[in-house]
């Protein structure tokens, strides 16, 4: 990557992601939301779009704004448009948090709080992937990784009009009865579009170009890693058209969601071959903290897919889904965004830091910004968190959960001073960090455009 651009708000995006994500534990540990209220009850919706909007959307944003550029081996269509994307993802967030509130009737104000974050999440979502896809379209060659993205982009956008329309309904903007079926029945294709498509898919075409290039593996475009494109695809098609089209047409919506369930977990299983792969064939014989975190989140996407055969084999998948969300989610999606995280902040800091004077100066390795054994401790903490957590809701145990937050909340605070310590340069010995010509980084805004 020596050479391409930085992103100049990726790291503001990280930094609203990881606010969000203290926000959400805060939230559990505090009782609010599930499992102490229903799954569909307003302040459990707060959270979940905390969870999914403010900390994985806007990590996933961050993250792609700076290596789809590396994907397609193009540069970034605009930087100008990174900003005002993320300000109004954040305003749209506020927004979607007071309609619920509203909702709730904790909120007595007249004002159209849906509507209003409609058009914000709407405009901010448009804005990244109008971005994004620029970028891939000018691209000589889409690699298999990119196409992965490019699916995750759809699925975005898909989950974003879905959530609009709920959005218009739940705020008297509209009363269409096609789209008043599709709020009270559409959750559940919502949910896999945007848990499913836009966070997972992408995740995965990500993880193979990122895992590939920090454990120095070959790339793959091979048999399992196509098939894993095709049928996850297919799986997301069958879910949201499909899904769509059958409640449109009162059709059986649970068999449409179990077929794409089901070509979705062979999608998986090709998946985790070729990621089994990279770490076998990787030239770096050491593994770094990273991979060894992403290793520990994919075992977590293993865990939650036999959780869910378990219980639809013994008929309690619905009483227990919030167990099965919670590990994907955090187990899973954040264990593995927090894993890269700590890799990605390490390497963008280094390259705008000592970048401009590589082969001029002797400069640290990236290595040399963090402490591996500092920092593994708190992901430690971390995942066994997520553990206890995911057994404190099968187990149906309130208190233990909230004492499982807490714990997630600790190990997440302890990995974010890691982070901030890298951006800071803490851990580099003071003699060699700044050679001449060196650029002090800054915290929030990357110097380099």
């Amino acid at each position: 990557m020596i050479g391409v651009s930085l992103s100049r708000w990726t790291m503001s995006y990280f930094a609203a992601a990881l606010v969000s994500l203290l926000a959400a534990e805060i939230m559990m540990a505090a009782s609010c939301g599930f499992p102490s209220a229903a799954i569909a009850a307003p302040e459990t919706l707060i959270l979940v779009h905390v969870v999914v909007i403010g900390w994985l959307s806007l990590l996933m944003c961050g993250a792609l704004l700076q290596f789809v550029p590396v994907l397609v081996a193009h540069p970034l269509y605009s930087n100008a448009l990174a900003l005002p994307a993320l300000v109004s993802l954040v305003a749209g967030l506020a927004g979607l948090i007071a309609g619920f509130l509203q909702l709730d009737g904790r909120i007595d104000a007249g004002i159209p709080f849906f509507p209003f974050a409609a058009v914000l999440l709407v405009s901010g979502f448009a804005l990244i992937v109008w971005n994004l896809v620029r970028t891939m379209m000018a691209a000589q060659t889409i690699p298999l990784p990119a196409q992965f993205v490019g699916v995750g982009l759809v699925s975005v956008a898909l989950t974003v009009v879905l959530g609009a329309i709920f959005s218009l309904v739940l705020g008297g903007a509209v009363d269409y009865a096609p789209f008043a079926s599709l709020t009270a029945s559409g959750l559940p294709i919502h949910a896999v579009a945007g848990l499913g498509g836009w966070l997972t898919f992408t995740a995965m075409g990500v993880s193979y170009r990122l895992l590939a290039m920090f454990m120095l593996a070959p790339e793959l475009e091979r048999t399992g890693t196509r098939a894993a494109f095709y049928l996850g695809t297919a799986g997301l098609a069958v879910a949201v058209v499909g899904g769509v089209l059958a409640i449109l047409s009162e059709g059986n919506l649970p068999i449409v969601l179990l077929a794409a369930f089901a070509t979705g977990l062979l999608a998986l299983v090709f998946y985790g071959r070729d990621i089994l792969h990279l770490y076998r064939a990787r030239k770096r014989r050491t593994i770094e903290l990273n991979s060894r975190i992403s290793a520990v989140a994919l075992v977590c996407l293993g865990a939650s897919v036999a959780l869910i055969l378990l219980l639809l084999a013994l008929g309690g998948l619905d009483e227990h889904i919030g167990a099965v969300i919670f590990l994907s989610v955090f187990g899973w999606l954040s264990g593995l965004g927090l894993a890269q995280l700590y890799k990605i902040v390490a390497f963008l800091t280094w390259l705008e830091c000592y970048g401009p004077v590589l082969g001029k100066a002797v400069t640290p390795r990236v290595q040399d910004l963090v402490v591996e054994t500092r920092a593994g401790k708190w992901f430690l903490l971390y995942f066994l968190a997520v553990c206890a957590g995911t057994v404190a809701l099968l187990a149906g145990f309130p208190m233990g959960f909230r004492f499982a937050a807490v714990a997630l909340l600790v190990a997440t605070a302890g990995i974010i001073a890691q982070l901030v310590r890298t951006r800071r340069l803490a851990d580099v010995k003071a003699a060699g960090r700044f050679p001449q010509g060196a650029q002090r980084p800054r915290l929030l805004r990357s110097h380099a455009a």
